[in-house]
């Protein structure tokens, strides 16, 4: 395991599905706007790897003893064109575009389309073979591009595990854009482990509510693809970390880390 080997990885599935989307081309074009963010989380060897592609995020609860409080750690970096570095990368990679990320309606967007910079797929954005007919007129480009704008290859995080680290929470921004990384890590450590990842998904939404004065009750009655208009979709995965668990996965050999069960709740609600 090394970050190399996640990276190739990440780089194998976006090449396998732009072979899908060139192969269904001609009897379903829209799939070339079809991306999505990844987020993925390995521990091998009493090692950590964090790798991201788009604006999902994980933190980690660390147990500080001085304070005797579980502290929130973002672990991985978000690659939205809302923050500056992003922009300034985008600038950076395509030096002769100067359209290459636009405000729209007070929101930055890559080409004035979408807002994240790197994703597993959105074929209209790295090949120009699939900008054009017969996708959808508001994908398309006005001018052909010679080099992808949007990149899959992730941002890595490498780290050693410690007896303090708690717990991971892996989730979509729809829960990001709801909860701080400290209120998330809050639920977490103050809940029953079981369920605590739907109980996330319910603390997002019911914040979703409230910004729009209405009741949570009444948000859940809402139509899914209504209810993109009021939250995004929500994934979320929380892991406990066993540090005897991963010390002895490490001087046994390439065992499994963490193994699924009771340790590890997860719930997604897509809309």
């Amino acid at each position: 395991m090394s970050a190399d080997v996640i990276n190739k990885a990440f780089l194998a599935t976006e090449e396998e599905f732009l072979s899908l989307v060139r192969r269904q081309w001609q009897i379903k074009p829209q799939i070339a706007s079809v991306g999505s963010c990844c987020l993925v989380g390995v521990i091998c060897g009493g090692q950590l790897y964090i790798a991201n592609a788009g604006d999902s995020r994980v933190v980690l609860g660390r147990l500080e003893k001085t304070v005797r409080e579980v502290k929130a750690i973002q672990l991985s970096s978000e690659h939205n064109a809302s923050f500056e570095s992003v922009r300034d990368e985008l600038h950076s990679s395509h030096p002769d575009d100067p359209q290459i990320v636009v405000l729209k309606h007070n929101v930055w967007r890559v080409k004035g389309l979408i807002q994240i910079s790197r994703s597993i797929g959105d074929a209209y954005l790295k090949r120009s073979e699939f900008n054009r007919e017969p996708l959808l007129p508001k994908f398309r480009l006005s001018e052909p591009f010679d080099k992808p704008i949007l990149k899959a290859e992730p941002s890595i995080l490498v780290q050693k595990l410690h007896p303090e680290d708690q717990f991971l929470i892996f989730a979509s921004d729809g829960l990001w854009e709801h909860l701080s990384n400290q209120e998330a890590v809050d639920i977490v450590n103050s809940c029953p482990r079981n369920g605590i990842a739907r109980k996330l998904v319910k603390a997002a939404l019911q914040e979703a509510a409230k910004k729009r004065e209405m009741r949570y009750s009444d948000l859940k009655k809402i139509d899914r693809g209504v209810r993109r208009h009021f939250h995004d979709d929500i994934t979320v995965v929380v892991v406990f970390l066993d540090f005897q668990l991963v010390n002895r996965s490490f001087s046994r050999g390439p065992l499994l880390s963490i193994k699924g069960g009771g340790s590890i709740t997860s719930t997604s609600n897509p809309t």
